[in-house]
């Protein structure tokens, strides 16, 4: 096809001339003018100036998290932790368990060994770290709670022992079997009023480095040394930590 503003036979004429122009004349006006209005227009077809866009402010860095670290274990409070054995005791043996955990049921015999090696030297801290995939994990936590309010600290114990000891958690029948008051451990129980203090152990053994059940942090009583132990380790494991804590 051929282009109209290049025919030579109509580009002879005169007014042909002067006709082509005045419209490349209009074109150009035209073509220009769009370009003015249409820049930046939206996609709607709105036509306006439209104002530059500021660039968005550098983004301000988060401070990074501390990493865990066993010092960062909350100090061992009479008033709210489990102790067993000599509550003044040069060390102290901070488990961080699971009642349903198999690992912390292995685990039990050696803590025992321990306390049994140690004598007054070493005491034993029990913490709660109930993992999301055992479902009897967090309600055994709360039984064992609601039967340290009941029966106190000796009661607290038995209740661990029998429950790291065998695979039942019929809590009224171990509460029935230990002699104490069925009808207040099951109204503390489905309270869920320990929830909060079980809560707060697990973020406690986190912050020291507990990732897993069971986690095990030796403590020199009066300094700021610990140590973590993670998992279910032989006697000899805690034996080389605990002595050199002990000279």
């Amino acid at each position: 096809m051929s282009n109209p503003f290049q025919d030579t036979a109509q580009s002879n004429n005169p007014w042909f001339v002067v006709s082509v122009g005045l419209l490349c004349f209009m074109v150009g006006y035209g073509a220009s003018s769009a370009n003015l209005f249409s820049a930046g227009a939206p996609a709607d077809g709105t036509q306006y100036a439209a104002v530059p866009t500021p660039p968005a402010p550098p983004a301000i860095p988060s401070a990074p998290e501390a990493a865990p670290d066993a010092t960062n274990v909350p100090p061992i409070d009479p008033k709210e932790d489990h102790i067993r054995g000599n509550p003044d005791a040069k060390v102290s043996v901070i488990e961080y368990s699971d009642f349903e955990c198999p690992f912390c049921k292995r685990h039990h015999p050696t803590m025992t060994q321990i306390m049994d090696a140690y004598g007054d030297d070493v005491n034993w801290v029990y913490r709660h770290y109930p993992l999301s995939f055992h479902p009897n994990a967090e309600p055994s936590a709360l039984a064992s709670e609601c039967v340290a309010e009941i029966g106190g600290n000796d009661a607290f114990w038995e209740f661990v022992d029998k429950l790291m000891g065998g695979n039942s958690y019929d809590f009224a029948a171990m509460v029935k079997e230990m002699g104490l008051n069925e009808s207040n451990f099951k109204a503390c129980l489905d309270s869920k009023k320990y929830l909060p203090k079980v809560t707060a152990q697990m973020a406690g053994g986190s912050a020291a480095g507990v990732n897993g059940t069971p986690g095990n942090i030796v403590v020199k009583n009066g300094t700021d040394e610990a140590k973590l132990v993670s998992g279910a380790v032989p006697f000899e494991s805690f034996k080389a930590t605990i002595d050199a804590m002990l000279n």
